[in-house]
């Protein structure tokens, strides 16, 4: 098989001829390795697999910042700029309306051989509180025909460019409570879901309706699967109670769009997840990435293949931040040889480490990762 047919055959639970092998790959390993600021997810992404081998699976961020903070609409003046300040990027969008203008401030550390891929922290939420929320409501643009075509444009390249060396698997705008604690506070959203039901349904309501709409784009795309963030409303965060109650049928309502548009969904929580395991059932997701043991997160592989079965596909498992970057490559080799068997009984398994490459991962230490998981992902 080659990797394309091999990851789309468990993504359809078929059994391929071996476990997929697919390191989570963006900005951070992209830069250290090739040693430049400027990287892209797809086309260096790809160049990498050709020297590494492995069964890609991109990660593209199509929109990073989603169309209606890009620029400015009629009655919705947009600014957007980066500054470097006392060694950090400050980055500020202002949104001018005919009622008020809404402010958001994030920051990230930085970083002088990386450009592309930076993590920002808000340090000022676009959404402060209701009547911020009234106007946003109010005054948020539909997406234009260009938007539109920008994602199916880039699908068609996605497409093009991988060919048969993996698959396509772009973050959509984000899952529900991603994208909605983006520009609201999270602390503030946990207790309004208690305390005032009404806003609380009003903004997740219209922030559902802006990925739905999103995933009604990707489904026509030629895509070939879609990545949705589910880490913030993660175990650590909320109980199963909780988030079955006032996160998942927001979640669940955009999933649904790409079950019933045919389009597998990977849903991404790199973090606790075991209280979460029976609402995870439920969501309709196609995949859960990273099945993260501690101290990043409180999963086991082995329990959660004997919990989820069939149901889901699970995808990830290693240890990249401390294991992959410290141990030697002979330690690597076996313990990835050991995740693997693991991961692969009764199949619906896909190997990789529980989140992207670090910066100063040693590339021998990889391709211990790569050697060990490949010597037993045989069926």
């Amino acid at each position: 098989m080659t990797s394309r047919e091999r990851l789309l055959c468990v993504l359809h639970n078929e059994t391929p001829d071996m476990v997929p092998v697919s390191p989570f790959i963006q900005e951070e390993y992209l830069s250290y390795y090739y040693n430049k600021k400027n990287t892209d997810r797809l086309f260096d992404a790809v160049a990498l697999r050709k020297e590494l081998d492995f069964d890609l699976v991109t990660r593209q961020y199509v929109n990073e910042i989603p169309y209606f903070l890009q620029r400015s609409f009629l009655n919705w003046d947009v600014d957007n700029h980066v500054d470097v300040i006392q060694g950090n990027y400050v980055r500020t969008i202002t949104v001018k309306t005919p009622e008020r203008t809404l402010k958001q401030v994030e920051g990230a550390p930085y970083q002088e051989k990386m450009l592309n891929g930076i993590h920002f922290s808000t340090m000022e939420y676009l959404i402060k509180d209701s009547d911020d929320f009234e106007v946003f409501k109010k005054y948020c643009p539909r997406r234009e025909k260009k938007d539109v075509d920008h994602i199916l444009k880039s699908g068609k390249i996605a497409k093009k460019e991988i060919q048969d060396l993996g698959i396509s698997c772009p973050w959509s705008m984000g899952g529900v409570y991603n994208l909605a604690s983006t520009y609201i506070n999270v602390q503030d959203m946990m207790v309004d879901a208690l305390t005032e039901e009404d806003y609380y349904d009003d903004y997740m309501s219209f922030f559902s309706d802006l990925v739905c709409l999103d995933h009604e784009i990707f489904i026509q795309s030629e895509y070939d699967c879609v990545g949705m963030q589910g880490n913030i409303a993660n175990g650590g965060m909320m109980g199963s109670d909780y988030f079955e109650e006032y996160v998942l049928p927001y979640e669940k309502r955009a999933i649904d769009i790409l079950r019933d548009g045919r389009k597998p969904c990977i849903y991404h929580n790199c973090g606790k997840a075991v209280s979460l395991y029976p609402a995870y059932k439920k969501l309709g997701i196609t995949v859960w990435e990273t099945i993260s043991e501690s101290p990043q997160g409180d999963n086991h592989l082995a329990d959660a293949k004997k919990y989820f079965g069939k149901d889901l596909i699970l995808f990830g498992n290693f240890d990249q931040i401390h294991f992959l970057k410290e141990k030697s490559p002979e330690e690597i080799e076996e313990k990835a040889y050991e995740v693997m068997a693991i991961g692969k009984e009764g199949g619906h398994y896909i190997f990789a480490c529980s989140d992207y490459l670090e910066t100063g991962t040693p590339v021998e230490n990889v391709k211990a990762l790569l050697r060990g998981a490949r010597a037993a992902s045989r069926y």
